[in-house]
């Protein structure tokens, strides 16, 4: 980490739960980033709360995500379908291409974005 990077607080690790996918809200460059977290295999995991098709949120209500029963996640707009490791698309429109990531980690029992330069 550098002099300009600052950890923000996303949520409490305890309210996130295996499988399980939340909205958060961060601050990069000045302004709300809303992203998308989610623990696999004990770690923590981040995107962009941005479908890569047409620019849409992911989820269809505050904090409230379609996941189907392999535990991947769906976009609600058009069906776009996101496994939860890498976040790659692997149905729908945008077959082939990921989610952006977002630096989250868990730290001291909180799950945190780390703002960079």
């Amino acid at each position: 980490m550098t002099p300009q990077t600052r950890v923000q607080f996303l949520l409490e690790g305890s309210d996130l739960s295996e499988g399980q996918f939340r909205e958060a809200q961060a601050e990069r460059d000045g302004r709300p980033v809303w992203l998308v977290v989610t623990r696999r295999a004990g770690t923590v995991r981040g995107w962009l709360n941005v479908c890569p098709h047409a620019g849409r949120a992911l989820n269809w209500a505050p904090d409230r995500f379609l996941v189907d029963d392999a535990g991947n996640l769906v976009c609600s707009a058009h069906g776009a379908v996101f496994e939860p490791s890498a976040g790659e698309c692997i149905a729908g429109p945008c077959r082939g291409d990921r989610l952006r990531q977002a630096p989250v980690t868990e730290c001291g029992g909180s799950i945190v974005y780390i703002a960079g330069d």
